[in-house]
């Protein structure tokens, strides 16, 4: 118990109220949209809200206006807010370059890469970092909205635990503990949840949420019944499942469950896409924007197969371009790209692939390593990794993105595109971000149907930054209509409920 007193002496007031810690039963229960439906809902109400994650891995990230890197989620529950994202809101980000060692992400910047063992040596650093930007959040914000990291009942990390129980206990938050019912098991999950926490812990778990049901809630409602009744803790709501939400996913585990609706064209044909799921695929929501548009079917492809009959294959972003470029070599998906004859676009670490030579020192230590030979290209890894905002213009269009890359590229040919190149039909750049801008999508896809030989035209009137708006307001819906929001709000307001009950084993330490 010594390390979670000395966790929680960090914290200078522990008492102060106005925020609540979301988690989840397992990853990819719907933390991430849980949070930022109750942020968008209460921004409504014209309570000042801002999101945090003390600590997230995620291998989607984002570039802060001020050149920091957060999760990409936390962008985007920033946005339910009507904020700014800052580094605050996620002043912990890991992202795993291989299974065993990840780059660590401090208030916006790395700062080291590290295997499980030396993580350990920064606990302190990142104990004491995340609890003093959520004080400076609870000091600026009338609520905060806090996003677990996987799931509280993960026992074998919980006595360095940062993002769960931890953090609840250290800053005296009450938690609601989310379930996907879509997965089976939900009410088990809960009652495991709880069960495996010790009774301090415990103690701050104040309720449940139930996740993307799909049913008549009546034959659910035995079961709420029930789980109350065992575990002395309501059900705060069932929220529907409700197609289309698909908004700034954390991880690739979330590509397996990925349900987005094709509409129907705009013109007369669809327009394919293929995606290549690379193993560290890195900001594969850049496609969020192409599967928004009516008449694109976006999937994501591991076999050469995959690719024949796709108009637009896209080489997404990687955490680990050497390691993703061999793989590509040994699925034979190289090969297919290589012999392609219709149109490739390059994203990032997909771009440096595309180059004739990649050269790093740096992220695998593998020195001199032949790309793709694609694009005239030459990628040299520096230590220093860049973060920035650009700007600028392409098919006459104005174009905002943003940049996450260690890898930088000496164009030695070609035609300019964005910071990149293009010759014939592969197109590369580092910008993220850059198909989100409606003018520039649309010119893009129109060149890409035109030499794929499709009867594809863009919809003039596809709005991506007012969908994601869109979709922010379906989750704040989903929050006022389906939890018990009065009873979320003295939650907020007042704390852990006094006299939970204490669940067998209870006795994990």
């Amino acid at each position: 118990m010594g390390n979670y007193r000395e966790f929680a002496s960090v914290y200078r007031d522990p008492m102060v109220k106005g925020a609540v810690l979301v988690a989840g039963t397992t990853s990819d229960a719907g933390k991430s949209v849980v949070t930022a439906g109750i942020c968008r809902w209460l921004a409504r109400q014209g309570v000042r809200v801002a999101p945090y994650k003390a600590q997230n891995m995620s291998l989607n990230s984002y570039v802060t206006a001020d050149g920091a890197e957060i999760g990409r989620a936390q962008a985007m529950q920033a946005q339910a807010c009507g904020l700014e994202p800052v580094a605050d809101m996620n002043p912990i980000l890991l992202k795993p370059g291989s299974d065993r060692r990840s780059q660590v992400v401090l208030m916006g910047s790395p700062v080291a890469d590290v295997d499980a063992m030396e993580y350990g040596a920064l606990k302190d650093l990142l104990r004491t970092t995340a609890l003093e930007a959520l004080d400076r959040l609870r000091e600026q914000y009338d609520v905060v909205v806090c996003e677990g990291a996987g799931s509280p009942a993960e026992i074998n990390l919980r006595r360095g635990d940062i993002a769960n129980m931890g953090l609840a206990r250290a800053a005296n938050l009450p938690v609601l503990v989310v379930g996907d019912i879509d997965r089976g098991g939900v009410f088990a999950a809960f009652y495991g949840t709880v069960g495996l926490l010790d009774a301090a812990d415990q103690s701050h778990v104040a309720g449940f949420v139930v996740n993307k049901f799909r049913g008549a809630k009546e034959l659910l409602e035995p079961g709420l019944d029930m789980i109350r009744e065992l575990t002395g803790r309501p059900v705060y709501g069932v929220l529907p499942w409700l197609d289309g939400l698909w908004l700034d996913v954390e991880d690739s585990l979330a590509l397996d469950n990925r349900h987005v609706a094709v509409r129907a064209p705009y013109g007369r044909q669809t327009l394919r896409v293929a995606v290549v799921r690379l193993p560290r695929i890195s900001n594969f929501t850049d496609v969020d924007a192409l599967a928004a548009e009516p008449g694109v079917v976006v999937r994501f492809a591991t076999d050469p197969a995959e690719l024949d009959d796709a108009d637009l294959v896209v080489l997404p972003g990687s955490r680990a371009t050497v390691s993703d470029l061999a793989w590509l070599r040994r699925t034979g998906l190289a090969a297919a790209i290589g012999a392609r004859k219709g149109p490739v676009l390059g994203i990032c670490g997909g771009f440096q692939m595309l180059a004739e030579e990649i050269v790093d020192e740096v992220e695998s230590g593998a020195g001199r390593v032949a790309g793709l030979g694609i694009l005239p290209v030459r990628v040299t890894f520096g230590r220093e990794k860049r973060l920035a905002r650009p700007e600028g213009t392409a098919y006459g269009q104005p174009v905002r993105a943003y940049e996450i890359h260690h890898g930088v590229a000496t164009v030695e040919g070609g035609e300019p595109f964005l910071d990149g190149c293009r010759v014939g039909d592969v197109w590369g750049t580092t910008w993220h971000g850059a198909l989100e801008n409606d003018g520039f999508r649309r010119a893009f896809l129109a060149d890409v149907a035109a030499r794929a030989g499709r009867d594809f035209v863009p919809d003039p009137a596809t709005d991506f930054a007012g969908l994601r708006e869109q979709r922010l307001d379906a989750l704040g819906d989903l929050v006022e209509q389906h939890l018990d929001t009065d009873a979320l709000l003295r939650l907020i307001e007042q704390g852990p409920p006094a006299g939970l009950p204490t669940l067998p084993p209870g006795t994990v330490r």
